[in-house]
């Protein structure tokens, strides 16, 4: 039973993403139907012993599939594949974004959505709309000046933007992903210098702010190309951060 339990997982390669390896392993299992609906999970123990890696990123792994929606467990029984494995809603944990390829993949989703955004809120914003974005706008710039990374107020900023779509969905989509979508902990501003987080932060704040006035201005054009700037610009410098890295 329990080489036959082992068998269905491919040994996972010894990455510094072992928890992301061994879920994606999972994953494809089960989208593959090599796992059924409600058939049980394999044990720890033999999972363990199939893929190499140990209980903690087992119970990581599993964890991630259950925020999925993929798995579910019951008490003294272990894990089952859902019976509608399919999962009912999307979304970005930040145990996902465990490498800096993909925090790019989050970007690259940002601009698709934001772009789009950013001109429905320039033609369709109100006078609220425009009072609650300028309120998050002095909140980012305050919670960097005073030292902070402002990720916080930096969701609520770009969320507020896509309030101003008048379209709920737009809202509740940013909602699920929370402020894994804006991924400081893979931008490294601790390992700056005081000169180069200074002029990070006037950057951000010189795209931030041109976002908004294109956006007031009710003008379309330029705020979408101030949207697709300010994420782009986000998207060089993790490529950077990724490419010095792979050269240590």
């Amino acid at each position: 039973m329990k080489d036959r339990e082992s068998a269905v997982f491919d040994t996972i390669p010894q990455t510094p993403n072992l928890r992301s390896g061994l879920a994606d392993s999972l994953i494809a299992q089960i989208e593959s139907g090599n796992l059924k609906p409600g058939q049980r999970l394999p044990t720890e123990q033999a999972i363990m012993e199939a893929t190499g890696v140990s209980r903690t990123i087992v119970r990581e792994a599993l964890a991630t599939l259950r925020a999925k929606g993929l798995i579910t467990t019951r008490q003294g029984l272990g894990a089952f594949v859902s019976n509608d494995p399919t999962p009912r809603s999307f979304s970005i944990i930040p145990n996902d974004l465990e490498s800096i390829d993909e925090v790019l993949r989050v970007l690259e989703l940002r601009i698709g959505i934001e772009y789009e955004a950013a001109g429905l809120a320039a033609l369709r914003r109100t006078p609220e709309d425009l009072a609650h974005m300028q309120a998050r706008l002095d909140a980012l710039d305050q919670a960097v000046g005073q030292g902070g990374y402002g990720a916080e107020e930096d969701f609520a900023f770009h969320r507020s933007i896509l309030v101003a779509t008048q379209n709920s969905y737009y809202g509740r989509l940013f909602d699920t992903f929370g402020t894994a979508m804006v991924p400081r902990q893979w931008a490294q501003l601790d390992k700056m210098t005081a000169a180069e987080r200074k002029s990070h932060a006037a950057r951000m704040r010189k795209e931030h702010h041109a976002i908004f006035a294109a956006i007031r201005d009710g003008n379309e054009p330029a705020a979408r190309r101030a949207l697709r700037n300010h994420l782009s610009k986000s998207t060089a410098r993790f490529e950077e951060l990724r490419d010095a890295s792979l050269h240590k």
